[in-house]
């Protein structure tokens, strides 16, 4: 029966001649779930059963007999779905909601059927991964799918089922350790969940195409950060590469460290991690992960690390602020960590305490306001910069405390929007944590000339206070002026970044620049910050970076998906101004 809830809302009117009121009546029903079918009727436990009828919204908790299933699916207010349990026999549908409970006219009846697979419809041969067809009959009664060869010992692995009816199923080949294996299906009967026989069940090749390397290839002596690159077959099945320490002395560290790899058929590339190798050679043991880490192998071949005393870092990416659907959506890099951050792990992984402050900390660009973070909570965030399109034409190396402007412009993903940028909202006023200063070299000055030679050269060994001397008189650094540094500087600017001009259509083009003069000296401040009258006041550490390529990447009609290649050097040490005196 219905419940009818009236509500009378009485409104005072202006007064007039003759006073007046009105009336309004808002009904507000409520009923108990109707059910007036259901299909199937019969059906085997962990079937989904469609229920149509009225008042189905609300509802909380449904039944078949005593026993309470699962809601799949509420579709409407006039159709929802259950999911068939384990113990159900038979009995009426009940459904429940705040007002009450409805129960189907006909009962449902829990059917029991052993799924089998027709072995001469089934193919031969499939290769890991890839879909297949599966005949047989009460394949809606299967609950899992197992693959299992020889080489398993027992052990089952599990298929992802794509689609079924009682007749035919789609399944996903998963791994097996050998090339033969058995297929075996669940199901529940009576009793509980029962497995298939293996004695007898069809059997498929699977086909697995492992990683294979070249044969005569050896490890050179290869310094941190600089790239390797090997030749062999199926090395884009490749899925991780480690490196760690190949014969461990105690109190020295066995973890494997992640490489940063890139891997097609016949080529893979990685990069040597920093781990937490000591100054010097180590010898290392590399190491490839493959089919969902299930097969590993080390190479035969031992790699002699080579810990310079200063960070290096080779073929370097990162990406302005694009908008595309193909960016990389990945900015920000750390000389310290040599790794690029993606733009959305700055709040929470890069940068949290800019993300906690949102510019409080800033009295102007590279000038913390005292006491609002702590040195402790400002040295936590490791040093990073970015490059941006200002204006859409020029492109631009930028410290993340310089601007509270720049970082609503980095998108997270695509479709970019107000709620996906980096902070996360295009309003925020956040700025980031780490003070950084850069200065483009100019060839045409000896001493910075000199300077750029080496960077190219790759003769940069150490970055210390012997052979990179602060004079704060001079405001030089090796006698480089650094009085005209700044947090951002454009390749545009005094003097022009060789080699980079925007290009005169909007369209991608690639500028090589190879072993160009564009070298860039950059500094990071400690705690005590930029001092604008003085640029060489309280640097804790510098580097070097080499441009090779600028990808104008054309993104929201202009260059704002430019990716810029670049090489750099980063000192290892905080500068010992002791020895400076």
């Amino acid at each position: 029966m219905h419940k009818i809830h009236r509500y009378i809302l009485l409104a005072a009117v202006s007064v007039l001649p003759l006073s007046c009121e009105t009336l309004s009546v808002d009904e507000e029903i409520q009923h108990a779930p109707i059910i007036t079918s259901f299909t199937p009727m019969t059906a085997p436990a962990g079937a989904e059963v469609v229920i149509t009828g009225e008042y189905l919204n609300n509802v909380t908790s449904a039944r078949i007999g005593d026993v309470e299933v699962e809601i799949i699916e509420k579709v409407s207010n006039t159709r929802l779905s259950i999911e068939v349990k384990q113990g159900v026999t038979s009995g009426r549908i009940i459904l429940v909601n705040p007002t009450g409970e409805g129960a189907s006219d006909t009962e449902f009846t829990c059917s029991y059927a052993v799924p089998e697979i027709t072995a001469s419809l089934l193919q031969q041969s499939a290769e890991l991964g890839e879909e297949i067809l599966i005949s047989g009959t009460h394949l809606d009664s299967a609950v899992g799918v197992f693959f299992s060869s020889e080489e398993d010992e027992g052990e089952l692995h599990e298929a992802e089922i794509i689609s079924r009816n009682d007749d035919e199923m789609v399944a996903k080949v998963p791994y097996v350790k050998g090339s033969r294996a058995r297929i075996t299906m669940s199901y529940y009967d009576e009793s509980g969940l029962q497995y298939t026989s293996s004695d007898g069940a069809p059997s498929i090749e699977v086909i697995k195409y492992s990683p294979a390397l070249d044969l005569g290839f050896t490890f050179e002596r290869t310094a941190v950060g600089s790239s390797i690159t090997l030749t062999g077959q199926y090395l884009n099945n490749i899925e991780r590469v480690t490196v760690r320490r190949a014969d461990p002395q105690e109190g020295e560290s066995a973890e494997e460290f992640d490489a940063i790899f890139s891997a097609s058929g016949e080529s893979l590339s990685f990069t040597v991690p920093a781990g937490d190798f000591p100054d010097g050679e180590t010898a290392t043991i590399v190491k490839a992960y493959w089919f969902d880490g299930n097969e590993s192998a080390e190479f035969t071949n031992t790699l002699t690390v080579y810990v310079p005393l200063v960070f290096f870092w080779q073929n370097i990416v990162t990406e302005c602020q694009t908008q595309n659907e193909n960016g990389l959506y990945a900015a920000f890099f750390s000389p310290q960590t040599g790794l690029v951050y993606p733009n959305a792990d700055w709040a929470t992984v890069l940068d949290p305490i800019a993300m906690k402050n949102q510019g409080a900390q800033y009295a102007d660009k590279n000038v913390l306001v005292e006491n609002v973070i702590s040195e402790e909570e400002y040295y936590s965030v490791v040093p990073y910069f970015f490059f941006s399109v200002s204006s859409g034409t020029d492109l631009q190396i930028n410290s993340p405390a310089n601007s509270n402007s720049q970082f609503k412009n980095f998108g997270i993903s695509y479709p970019v929007s107000s709620g996906n940028r980096v902070p996360g909202t295009n309003s925020s006023t956040a700025s980031g944590t780490p003070i950084l200063a850069f200065r483009a070299l100019n060839a045409e000055n000896a001493a910075e000339a000199e300077l750029i030679r080496k960077v190219v050269n790759g003769e940069i060994d150490d970055i210390n206070e012997e052979l990179f001397p602060i004079d704060a008189a001079n405001q030089t650094i090796a006698g480089v002026g650094f009085g005209s540094a700044s947090g951002g500087i454009k390749h545009t600017g005094t003097p022009n970044w060789p080699g980079v001009s925007t290009p005169a259509d909007k369209v991608d083009t690639v500028q090589d620049l190879g072993d160009s003069d564009l070298v860039i000296l950059m500094a990071w401040y400690d705690y005590n910050g930029y001092n604008s009258d003085n640029d060489v006041e309280n640097i804790r550490r510098i580097g070097l970076m080499h441009i090779t390529q600028v990808h104008w990447i054309v993104s929201n009609n202009d260059f704002r998906g430019t990716q810029v290649t670049f090489d750099c050097y980063w000192q290892k040490y905080d500068y010992d101004y002791s020895k400076l005196q």
